[in-house]
């Protein structure tokens, strides 16, 4: 008889635990977490994240992004694939042009995960 091994994502994994203050995270927990914080552990990707997620519509693409910066395309396109890749960002291409939207389900998750505290 096989046993199937689940693997969570870091956002599904956030979302089953419980918030620091009531229990400690597990090393399995904590190891599949530690890439969303990473992700938005950067000035700039916190900022995109940010920007992105209370951007009119709940959505931005690339051209719109580029003037917060004074940084190339290609990089903002980079830590975008990060963010992506983090699972605290979705995507959509259409035409030439890519558009990103904020995963608020992960940020509640995150939220909820960092900054419950006990009474």
């Amino acid at each position: 008889m096989s046993k199937s091994l689940t693997l969570l994502s870091p956002v599904d994994t956030v979302a089953c635990c419980s918030p620091l203050s009531r229990q400690p995270l597990s090393q399995q927990q904590a190891d599949q977490v530690a890439p969303l914080l990473k992700a938005l552990a950067d000035p700039v990707r916190l900022r995109l994240m940010s920007l992105v997620a209370s951007h009119v519509g709940g959505e931005a693409c690339v051209c719109d992004l580029n003037d917060a910066f004074d940084l190339s395309q290609p990089t903002i396109s980079h830590h975008l694939k990060v963010l992506h890749e983090a699972g605290l960002l979705d995507r959509e291409k259409r035409g030439v042009w890519v558009y990103y939207r904020a995963r608020t389900e992960a940020l509640t998750n995150l939220g909820t995960l960092i900054g419950e505290t006990s009474a």
